[in-house]
């Protein structure tokens, strides 16, 4: 795609009320245009094939055929980026996780009257950019690993020891595919995944019915401990801060970072500031940079730092601004970083 072309949307949902919303708020973008809108599946099969559109905004729940059914069958025959926008209840949010497995790019929740237009433009062009550019698939087909190997030190780890984690598009699906294959026993895991509200429950309550450790959305000050890996609610920033047996979490609203909240880099400078050399920070798949100047933060208290290949991103953003910025340790494919961070951490602390 030339940057002057603009992106050229297809807007799917029986709502007229939220096609309407959805068509005016991406027209305030001058790079995204709206080509057209349908009212149920069969329509946007139709639309598709005419308009051959860059980018589909897809509900889930539409009359004659619901949209997931519609998402499995699109991306089986005629793939193209789409991104999930419905209502994120938590039977919703279910639907929309399983939407992601089948292959769209990303989720966001319906438009709510409390949003001004701008804000709505701002928060849908977004998605509809990265998806824009997203490589479709890339997650989905990617051969299992089995979790590797791993012995725990003599003695366990230092108390101090935290694994920090960041991703945004196509995240969702990277974290369901390292996290299970992680054995139980590490540091904490803290992860900032971009998420709707509501969302970041359902997807911690799944990866925890996958993992062998547990999994669960974060609380303000949740101490951190081994075998717990917490998650950023949506909407809220995630910090790591001091507590005389390690960590505890602390969540705040503050403004939004790179337009993100909760934001990779809040989480990565707070581990620098906390955790220092004793951190191991992992960036995944991502538009945008968020999380590459936390990275350099981390890096420059000693810390540990990988990030994801390109030839696994969905989205080759967020770790190409850190590693454009020299702050990454190591360069590795998504079905390699178990191991990799795995022996991130049997290296000696750096003094």
């Amino acid at each position: 795609m030339t940057p002057t072309k603009r992106i050229r949307v297809l807007v799917v949902d029986d709502s007229a009320l939220a096609r309407r919303a959805i068509r005016d708020a991406l027209g305030q973008d001058a790079g995204i245009e709206v080509v057209g809108v349908a009212a149920d599946a069969y329509e946007a099969r139709e639309k598709i094939l005419e308009l051959q559109p860059d980018v589909v905004t897809l509900d889930l729940e539409m009359p004659r055929m619901d949209g997931l059914t519609f998402l499995k069958i699109l991306q089986a025959h005629h793939p193209v980026p789409v991104v999930v926008v419905s209502s994120l209840t938590p039977q919703g949010s279910a639907k929309a996780l399983e939407a992601l497995e089948a292959g769209a790019v990303d989720v966001l929740g319906k438009p709510n009257g409390s949003e001004t237009l701008g804000d709505l433009s701002r928060r849908l062009a977004g998605h509809v950019r990265a998806a824009a550019v997203a490589r479709v698939g890339r997650i989905t087909g990617m051969p299992a690993s089995a979790t590797p190997p791993h012995r725990i030190p003599p003695g366990g780890y230092s108390p101090r020891r935290l694994i920090v984690v960041g991703s945004s598009t196509g995240g969702v699906e990277a974290l369901r595919f390292l996290l299970p294959r992680l054995p139980d026993g590490l540091p904490p895991i803290a992860v900032v995944q971009h998420i709707p509200p509501n969302f970041s429950r359902t997807m911690a309550e799944h990866l925890d019915r996958l993992c062998p450790f547990e999994v669960r959305e974060a609380k303000d000050g949740d101490e951190f401990r081994p075998g717990l890996c917490l998650v950023a609610p949506g909407d809220y920033h995630l910090a790591v801060v001091s507590s005389p047996r390690g960590y505890r979490a602390r969540l705040t609203q503050s403004p939004p970072v790179h337009h993100c909240r909760p934001a990779v880099d809040v989480l990565f400078r707070s581990a620098a500031d906390q955790a220092g050399a004793e951190a191991v920070a992992v960036l995944l798949t991502g538009m945008g940079s968020d999380g590459a100047r936390g990275m350099q933060a981390l890096r420059a208290a000693g810390a540990h730092t990988l990030a994801e290949h390109e030839e696994s991103c969905v989205v080759y953003g967020m770790p190409q601004a850190a590693i454009k910025l020299g702050v990454v340790d190591d360069v590795v494919p998504l079905p390699r970083m178990p191991q990799a961070l795995l022996q991130a951490l049997a290296q000696p602390v750096r003094a």
